[in-house]
């Protein structure tokens, strides 16, 4: 062979080198996967699929190659088995956080979230680990979850989380007084597929204190322009109470569940309104304000006869301003008059050391811990300040249960008035004389 033969032999040699050669063939039973196909094929299928991202130069990949194909064989018909061959699609790969090779990933219930494989690198040992996915899927939708396919939204496929739009995004955010964290993502973006089933766990988890949604990007432009996306993913946080496109905030927390859960919750501690001071009128007031609450303050003020109205506003002041303080604790906070609500005050040990007094209960674990320093804005701060740190005595709720709660009429907010004397004409009377000594 000449010289510009071997060089043409090496050229080519080097060429196919650099291109990443195919380990598998389309007469395998693996599924030659690229970044056209994947989401059509893998993401929005209802089949779970054992996908191994390769690179032809790695060793261990070529080692793997026949019991792989063994597998695929073996599950041909029940799971589908795929391959990747990441020098051809790096970006595919690095969406998926591969960083080294062979790497097997199993995607079932949750395509978005799909399941490392860490087993042996046998064919038996491949092919159960798929199995027992399969299961779980079947467990999945047979407890009423979905299927494990995907659709197109970054962030859609937890039910938690609220699709946003150019023409509902005004109505459900900037006009609401729900706390919202909006992701602005592209379909295509492999960071916002990174993100996705963490944003849904988040969601969940979030449930009832603040809201998330997701707008596709490339599709609403309106509001993408209208909030300057340049980049995605994009997370804007939108406080509580009236909103308007200047209301948006940068977030700058980490992109896993944990790291949105505490970075929202702690964004809603900050937002959230002081509680307000409920007066114990009726057995739903009792449960609206405090069963399901982690704690309930229970205060019992001075008869309005005995204390002003001045004088109860001044007492209702000190609960506000403690209320404004430990706010984050989302306590419920109840108060009523001395003497109203006789059963509350029994059980509580309220009112042996006069007014106002002051309990706080545990209606879920049935305890009460007792203020028995002063009732003001030191003594009682100390008071809760202990008990937030898990200090402080305790005692069962005697019977193990709130007692009945008697229907009052609420504080008119006046001073107390006596009840006038009825006027007696004793000029009809008559009276026993008696005989002096």
């Amino acid at each position: 062979m000449g010289t510009s033969s071997i060089w043409m032999v090496v050229t080519l040699l080097a060429g196919l080198a650099s291109s990443g050669w195919a380990l598998y063939s389309s007469s395998d039973d693996v599924v030659e996967l690229t970044a056209n196909n994947f989401d059509r094929m893998v993401v929005k299928s209802d089949e779970v699929w054992v996908v191994e991202f390769y690179a032809s130069y790695c060793g261990h990949c070529r080692n793997l190659v026949p019991e792989y194909k063994k597998a695929a064989t073996a599950l041909k018909g029940v799971i589908k088995v795929g391959g990747i061959n990441c020098e051809e699609e790096q970006s595919l790969c690095g969406q998926h956080g591969v960083r080294g090779y062979p790497t097997i990933k199993i995607f079932g219930a949750n395509k978005r979230s799909p399941v490392d494989y860490n087993g042996q690198r046998t064919a038996k040992d491949i092919a159960e680990a798929a199995l027992a996915e399969a299961k779980k899927k079947i467990k999945n939708v047979l407890s009423g979850g979905s299927s494990g396919s995907s659709s197109d939204s970054g962030s859609s496929d937890s039910k938690d989380v609220v699709e946003l739009t150019d023409s509902n995004f005004d109505k459900l955010v900037l006009n609401s007084d729900d706390i919202w964290l909006v992701e602005f993502f592209a379909p295509w973006c492999g960071h916002c597929k990174n993100l996705a089933p963490h944003w849904a766990k988040a969601a969940t988890e979030l449930k009832g204190k603040v809201k998330l949604g997701a707008l596709d990007a490339t599709v609403h432009t309106i509001k993408a322009q209208q909030f300057g996306i340049q980049g995605y993913p994009t997370i804007k946080f939108f406080a509580g109470g009236p909103k308007d496109r200047d209301s948006a905030q940068e977030y700058d927390g980490g992109r896993t569940a944990s790291d949105i859960v505490n970075w929202a919750l702690e964004k809603h501690s900050e937002n959230i309104p002081a509680p307000e001071i409920v007066q114990l009128t009726s057995e739903e007031v009792t449960k609206a304000t405090c069963e399901e609450k982690p704690l309930c303050v229970v205060s019992v003020l001075p008869h309005i006869l005995d204390c002003d109205a001045a004088c109860r506003n001044n007492y209702l002041a000190i609960l506000a301003k403690m209320g404004e303080k430990y706010k984050k604790k989302q306590w419920g906070w109840l108060w009523s008059e001395g003497g109203a609500q006789p059963e509350i005050e029994s059980t509580l040990d309220i009112g042996g050391f006069g007014y106002p007094a002051m309990a706080v209960v545990n209606v879920k674990k049935m305890k009460y811990s007792l203020l028995r320093g002063s009732f003001s804005e030191e003594g009682i701060n100390e008071f809760l300040r202990d008990l937030s740190y898990g200090r402080g005595h305790t005692a069962p709720v005697k019977g193990a249960a709130l007692p009945k709660i008697h229907n009052v009429e609420p504080w008119d907010g006046k001073d107390g008035q006596l009840p006038e004397e009825e006027d007696i004409d004793l000029s009809d009377v008559d009276l026993d004389e008696k005989d002096e000594l």
